[in-house]
Formats: C-alpha cells, sequence, structure tokens
C-alpha cells in the first residue's frame, strides 16, 4: 500500500457512462445462439422430411442448435419406434454440420431432440458474424462523413449565398 494513500477524484457519472459503453460494445461482439425448431409427424411424407431436414442443416450452418419434434396423435403413441427411427435418420442426414446435443426423448405425446452445430461449422459461423458485425461498424463510421457533405450539397441556396 503506498504512503500516503493514493486516490483518484473522478466524475461518477462520467465513469458509468464509460462503463455502460464498453459493456455495450462486449455485448455487440457476442454471438448469440438460438434454438430453432422443426416440428414432425411420424407419417411424414419424404418431400416435407427432406424440406425440414434442409431448415435443419441451415439453422446449424448459421451456428444455431436445432431442436426436433416429433408429435404423436391419438394412436400414433403407440409406434414409438416410428419416431424413433425418423430421428436416426436426421441424425443421419445432419451428421456433417451437426452433432447430438441431447439424446431423443418422450415428453408427454412429443419425443424430441437437440442438435448443436458440430465445433468446425460454429467456428465458421462466429467468424461470419464477428465479419458482418465489423463491416456494419464500419459502415457506420463512414455513414455520417458522407450524408454532412450531402447534406451540404443539397442545401438550396438561399438569398445571400452564391
Amino acid at each position: 500500500m503506498a504512503k500516503p494513500p493514493v486516490c483518484k477524484i473522478m466524475d461518477y457519472g462520467r465513469f458509468k457512462y464509460e462503463e455502460k459503453k464498453r459493456a455495450s460494445e462486449a455485448k455487440k461482439k457476442q454471438v448469440v445462439v438460438h434454438l430453432k425448431e422443426v416440428k414432425m409427424r411420424p407419417k411424414t411424407e419424404e418431400h416435407d422430411y427432406e424440406f425440414k431436414v434442409r431448415n435443419v442443416k441451415r439453422f446449424l450452418e448459421e451456428g444455431n442448435k436445432a431442436r426436433i419434434t416429433i408429435m404423436f396423435r391419438g394412436r400414433e403413441i403407440t409406434h414409438k419406434e416410428l419416431g424413433q427411427a425418423l430421428l436416426e435418420d436426421v441424425i443421419k442426414d445432419v451428421k456433417e454440420v451437426g452433432v447430438v446435443e441431447q439424446v431423443p426423448r418422450m415428453e408427454g405425446r412429443q419425443m424430441f431432440m437437440i442438435l448443436a452445430p458440430n465445433p468446425k461449422v460454429a467456428q465458421r459461423a462466429r467468424d461470419l458474424a464477428r465479419q458482418r458485425a465489423a463491416q456494419q461498424e464500419a459502415e457506420k463510421k463512414a455513414e455520417p462523413a458522407t450524408t454532412t457533405a450531402a447534406a451540404a450539397a443539397k442545401a438550396p441556396a438561399g438569398p445571400g449565398r452564391v
């Protein structure tokens, strides 16, 4: 400890403002992972299945997680193995972009599982998000300079201006 004690006199309002700015900057650089959901039925036809699997792949490539839900209605609940087989097919079809985060399980009349992007795909999505954020930041910084020049050029010449 210093002798005599050293203290810093500061503007608390300014300090809080700068803290808030730093926190918002850090928040901008974060990548938020959403949980997207795709619902199917045990009797989902081939084309519908392919369409939904394509969406699941897109969600995973964007860096989001995907929840695949199989809804059972009426007597379909007696054939849980059909839902299990459907989820296994989804796992096989998205294995190059996703990994199983939560294995298939039943909850009431619904069977669901959660897929997450595999590490390579997730890293690619984070890098893309950072590039987009940097690009938007650069556009924001470049925009004010051009808008003031454009506004000055568009300003009508009033009386006394030549």
